[in-house]
């Protein structure tokens, strides 16, 4: 056999063992799988933006009193109008077809949003440069699903044999072009000094089993307060994470499995989930054993399916 024939094979392999990640799964398999063995909790399209080059050197992402500067006003409009909450407040569902009606809008910010230079960002604080990467995340997102819409019901359906949606580089940002995971793992959680999993609960990728899409854009001055209301209503959706009292067994999202090394500044995945108890419906004694490893905890599969409004 040729060695070109032994290589392309190897590839395809490596491929179909070892799928790269998406938003939810570094260098795990991004399927819906079914629930982890039961571990003890205390083991450790391209833009152009030619036409947008005005001046930004006094541009910021978040003023004072909440409002937001002209380009995330943009998207909150899009999202207020396309976003809604479900009945319990626990998760969202966004109408991808009100989107495609003001894709000129969305792709507007996005404009906006790429004008920005890399020495802009640099001066910013570390809460506007995050809040700023997740609207851009999520914006993007958006944009994705609208390159192949209304024929998917998945967004892991816009990936190919050799690389997945999120890594396909169509983002203009920062004097670059950028793929959604070069903007989640290089410049969210890989920036210098990185130490806030509740992103996590912020980034969106299109999909029922991710935390909800805000119906609001993130800005710096409300970043904390709006990254704590996502990771409270995350973890009160019974859906994807719950504690099941007869097993003594927590079984919540793989987003904790996938991004465990995140949490560690924080206590570990158990000290994150008992420091959110009340969340989880733990009662005192139930939060302690948590803390102490004395609860088990499960993953439970991810449901990948779009995240789009239902009659």
């Amino acid at each position: 056999m040729g060695v070109f024939v032994r290589c392309l094979l190897r590839l395809v392999l490596v491929f179909l063992v070892f799928p790269a990640a998406a938003h939810c799964c570094p260098g795990n398999i991004a399927g819906a799988e079914s629930r982890d063995t039961v571990i003890p909790t205390n083991a450790g399209i391209r833009l152009d933006s030619a036409c947008n080059h005005r001046a930004t050197r006094n541009m910021d992402p978040g003023t004072a009193e909440g409002r937001l500067d002209p380009a995330h006003a943009v998207w909150e409009q899009l999202l207020q109008r396309h976003v809604r909450w479900t009945s319990d407040g626990s998760a969202s569902q966004t109408d991808y077809a009100g989107f495609a009606a003001e894709r000129d809008q969305l792709r507007r910010y996005l404009q906006q949003l790429a004008i920005v230079t890399a020495r802009q960002f640099a001066d910013w604080p570390e809460p506007a440069r995050q809040a700023f990467l997740i609207n851009t995340y999520n914006a993007a997102t958006v944009e994705l699903i609208q390159q192949r819409w209304p024929r998917l019901e998945s967004i892991r359906e816009l990936g190919g044999w050799l690389r997945t949606p999120w890594q396909r580089p169509f983002v203009e940002l920062l004097g670059e072009t950028r793929s959604l995971d070069d903007i989640e793992h290089v410049l969210l959680r890989g920036a210098p000094g990185f130490a806030e999993p509740r992103i996590h609960f912020a980034v969106n990728c299109a999909s029922v089993g991710c935390p909800a899409l805000h119906p609001e854009a993130y800005a710096a001055d409300r970043l904390h307060a709006q990254l704590d209301d996502q990771t409270q209503r995350f973890l009160r959706d019974r859906s994807r994470n719950r504690f099941d009292r007869e097993r003594q067994r927590l079984q919540v999202s793989r987003i904790f499995n996938w991004y465990s090394e995140d949490f560690a500044g924080v206590g570990g995945i158990a000290g994150f989930l008992a420091d959110h108890g009340a969340a989880l419906d733990l009662d005192a004694q139930e939060t302690e054993a948590v803390r102490r490893g004395d609860i088990g905890i499960e993953f439970l599969a991810y449901d990948w399916s779009l995240n789009r409004s239902r009659p």
